[in-house]
């Protein structure tokens, strides 16, 4: 795992740039399963993409390695070469309460035109809860600056790429983002802006 060292509490920090990845598939990320505290493993296929991943990633140095605590994200990034990584409680995937396990079509027959970014989840999170605790961790990074490698979920790391430009986690809706992805949060004329995303 290439880290350099943080950056100096010296003087003002530099500006962040988050490097998203979005864990390997899984059998239930393949059926379209919204998979929240349910620890389902990698697929071959997902852990040959995790291995890819790490490839891509290798030639870039990171300040901070951070992990969301499911196997899933974890087995990710041992595999991508960074099996260090700090495991960040925030970092977990929306929590789908009773809708834990089914995919849309199924809630929809219950709730019509049910989507996670527009209706409540049971016994779950609401879009303000998973803005609050992803707040946090941006709030972290951003007062340590540099660069920033993120293994997270699909929902998750959405409402994160919303919360890194000041938006609505609602709008994370119009992100398409697909297991062992590179996406990257940057700048532009110091403004947050997107600049890479489902690589």
């Amino acid at each position: 795992m290439k880290v350099v060292h943080p950056a100096s509490s010296s003087g003002p920090a530099p500006l962040t740039e988050l490097w998203l990845v979005r864990h390997g598939e899984t059998e239930w990320s393949r059926l379209g399963r919204h998979t929240s505290h349910t620890d389902v493993p990698l697929t071959e296929a997902g852990e040959a993409a995790a291995r890819e991943v790490g490839e891509r990633l290798k030639a870039t140095a990171f300040d901070l390695v951070l992990c969301s605590p499911r196997e899933r994200a974890r087995r990710t990034a041992k595999l991508a070469g960074f099996g260090g990584a700090e495991v960040v409680e925030g970092l977990t995937e929306w929590d789908y309460g009773e809708y834990e396990g089914l995919t849309t079509p199924e809630i929809r027959e219950r709730v019509p035109h049910w989507t996670v970014w527009s209706h409540p989840c049971p016994g779950g999170e609401s879009a303000d809860d998973v803005g609050r605790r992803l707040d946090l961790v941006l709030a972290r990074t951003r007062m340590l600056g540099g660069r920033v490698l993120v293994f997270g979920h699909g929902h998750a790391s959405r409402a994160l790429g919303m919360r890194w430009l000041g938006l609505q986690v609602t709008g994370g809706r119009l992100l398409k983002l697909d297991p062992t992805t590179i996406s990257v949060l940057g700048h532009e004329h110091d403004q947050p802006a997107v600049a890479r995303w489902n690589s």
